[in-house]
């Protein structure tokens, strides 16, 4: 039998994990020099945890999760998104209690079993931020300004941030009424799922991807954005100020809603034509209830998440990375006691900072040199026999063609500070 990775999966392999090295690199040390401290949470959890925190009618929930029992009959889930598992440990490990805000980050690899596409599959990995503890306005437009940053900073200027409002629960009240007087008329003409979702939780007719329920929404459906609470009004407006003042572009979307019930008022997304009709890089928006809902105490809170996949697609359509691995050198050895002495250089080599490698099938001098040209390396050391009885090694420049005797007692001393002038 001949095993194969599992449909929606992917190898990221070594001629490219380097992409992704970078990338979460350029996510550490930008996140990090704004405040943000990085968190890791289980791959799996309660299945509860995303049933309640999610929403049950979601297509998440409904549709995409990994369940299964354990050996205690306990359903779990593979982690279908990070939010909720990030506040299960912000209740658990009383975060509060150390700051009033925590300002978390997390990469991390999710899974969801939806149709495997460009850019979507069935293991997927995500960036994200979070704001833990602040109400306020400044706290949405900082997250959408630092992903802004951060795009910005890795080469992207092909981007649009939409925006919206869906309320805080209390303007949703009213809206929703709204909502169906103004859509049950056209009821009959919904597909299947919005005619369920009609009397469950109208709200997500919004996601329908049927191009026919979206007619039907642009026709007949209010803009939630236009039926706000004065409260809800102000901090929308706050948000759009701030991002004014700092010259951040956005465009108003009033469909937008996200597909997670736990969003509470701002909502939006950073998309890219670079990706196609998919063609969102982010999404996030406001959560003012789901530390509450998930047992914790009344605790505001807002935050981005960013399919890292998609992000390295929108890149090499830009074509921005250049690998900068620095070529090791390259040791070639003949003989027995050639290895002995090589071994200890390389070990020798690193403890000064100077990466190097060894060949290991004891080839010929030929077949280590051709080696040597595939591993792009800068720098060959050659030790035989009669370097050995010499106490030499010879050192070869690859670009220059040039090459040099060393002592092998000083050779390490001597390669690093030769390497390191050139």
């Amino acid at each position: 039998m001949k095993y194969r990775r599992i449909k929606g999966t992917k190898d990221i392999l070594p001629t490219e994990s380097w992409k992704w090295q970078f990338i979460e690199k350029k996510i550490s040390e930008t996140l990090e020099s704004s405040g943000y401290k990085e968190i890791r949470t289980p791959i799996f959890e309660v299945t509860q945890l995303f049933t309640r925190g999610i929403g049950e009618e979601t297509d998440v929930v409904s549709k995409e999760m990994y369940t299964f029992l354990d050996k205690g009959s306990k359903s779990l889930t593979l982690r279908p998104e990070l939010t909720a598992p990030v506040i299960r440990a912000y209740i658990e490990n009383n975060l509060n209690q150390i700051n009033p805000v925590n300002k978390l980050y997390y990469i991390g690899s999710l899974f969801r079993q939806e149709r495997p596409q460009k850019g979507r599959l069935r293991q997927f990995n995500q960036f994200g931020l979070e704001i833990i503890g602040s109400p306020n306005p400044e706290a949405d437009a900082e997250v959408i300004r630092i992903m802004y940053d951060l795009f910005s900073s890795l080469g992207i200027t092909d981007m649009n941030i939409k925006i919206n409002s869906i309320g805080s629960r209390e303007s949703r009240k009213d809206y929703l009424q709204v909502l169906e007087k103004s859509l049950k008329p056209s009821f009959n003409n919904l597909c299947p799922t919005c005619q369920k979702r009609f009397y469950k939780n109208i709200l997500r007719i919004f996601d329908c991807k049927n191009s026919e329920c979206q007619k039907i929404l642009d026709e007949y459906a209010p803009a939630i954005v236009d039926h706000l609470n004065e409260e809800d009004t102000e901090h929308f407006e706050t948000v759009k100020k701030l991002l004014n003042f700092t010259n951040t572009p956005y465009t108003i979307e009033k469909k937008m809603v996200r597909g997670l019930d736990y969003y509470t008022r701002t909502t939006f997304e950073i998309t890219s034509s670079l990706l196609g009709s998919q063609d969102a890089i982010c999404g996030g928006g406001r959560y003012d209830h789901l530390v509450e809902d998930l047992d914790g105490s009344k605790t505001p809170a807002v935050g981005v998440a960013c399919g890292m996949e998609r992000l390295i697609m929108v890149l090499d359509e830009l074509s921005v990375f250049k690998e900068t691995k620095k070529s090791p050198l390259f040791c070639v050895t003949l003989g027995d006691k050639a290895i002995e002495k090589v071994f200890k250089l390389i070990t020798d080599l690193k403890e000064l900072g100077i990466p190097a490698e060894m060949d290991l099938m004891r080839r010929s001098i030929k077949a280590q040199m051709r080696q040597a040209g595939k591993n792009n390396a800068h720098w060959v050391a050659i030790i035989g026999e009669n370097e050995i009885e010499k106490n030499i090694l010879v050192l070869k420049n690859m670009v220059k063609k040039e090459q040099i005797e060393i002592s092998l007692e000083n050779a390490p001393a001597e390669i690093a500070k030769i390497i390191s002038l050139k």
